[in-house]
């Protein structure tokens, strides 16, 4: 013979009511490990589990009078019970439709002007081209962006030497004085000629307004230590092929 199966805990949970609703009695909890297994076949060991999950959901009041706990349960408080439930269900229920109708509402008028036209599809199409344009340049400056720093505090610095060079040139009056004190001066910043060409464009441009004898004297240095053509010194610095002495 197959083994009999057990009841449910939603059957458990009917059946106790059950006990409450044809007595019409108030009960102690022993009073139910008794009854419950003999007329509605709930084990003995599941009625305190059982009926506190009823007390719980408010279907069976209890009392606590002296050292006992007293329990009762009336049809008529659980049909309020089940009026009320019924109540929350119904208002949930015209919430989620009311949501429902609004969601729809929403959804038609998002729909208008955005029909599938070969015009749509093309843009669409740009779009996500651009899209991914953006984000090849994006990636193409991260891979650039520690080097910035770098190449930036280069220049600045490359920039201050030319600055306190050029106005050591403008103010000296004596070809000598000025040569011995800007020539290494002018070694140590032409060693970042590479990165900072464009910063050197402030030097010479600065000195054609003084003197002539040091822009002369300065190229001659700077081809004689890095063997640079004339032609290409005059055009990196912006010197006029007809530069000379003024009469």
């Amino acid at each position: 013979m197959s083994k009999k199966k057990g009841l449910s805990a939603e059957e458990k949970r009917a059946r106790m009511m059950q006990i409450f609703f044809e007595t019409k009695d108030v009960f102690q909890l022993k009073d139910l490990e008794k009854i419950a297994p003999k007329e509605k076949g709930i084990t003995a060991m599941s009625v305190k589990e059982v009926l506190q999950s009823l007390v719980d959901d408010g279907m069976v009041d209890c009392e606590r009078i002296g050292t006992s706990n007293y329990y009762w349960a009336f049809p008529s408080k659980a049909l309020h019970a089940r009026k009320r439930k019924l109540e929350a269900l119904e208002s949930q229920l015209s919430e989620g439709s009311q949501k429902h109708a609004n969601l729809q509402k929403s959804i038609e008028k998002a729909k208008i002007g955005r029909h599938e036209t070969e015009e749509r599809t093309m843009l669409a199409k740009e779009l996500s081209s651009l899209r991914d344009q953006r984000e090849q340049l994006k990636a193409e400056v991260e891979k650039y962006k520690e080097c910035d720093p770098q190449v930036v505090e280069e220049m600045r610095q490359a920039n201050k030497v030319a600055k306190e060079a050029a106005n050591r040139w403008t103010g000296s009056q004596s070809l000598p004085c000025s040569l011995s004190v800007v020539l290494p001066e002018f070694c140590h910043f032409l060693e970042f000629i590479e990165p900072v060409l464009k910063a050197m464009h402030i030097i010479l441009p600065l000195c054609l307004t003084h003197t002539s004898d040091n822009i002369f004297a300065i190229k001659s240095w700077a081809k004689r230590k890095f063997g640079l053509e004339e032609n290409k010194i005059d055009k990196n610095f912006g010197i006029p092929e007809d530069f000379d002495y003024i009469d």
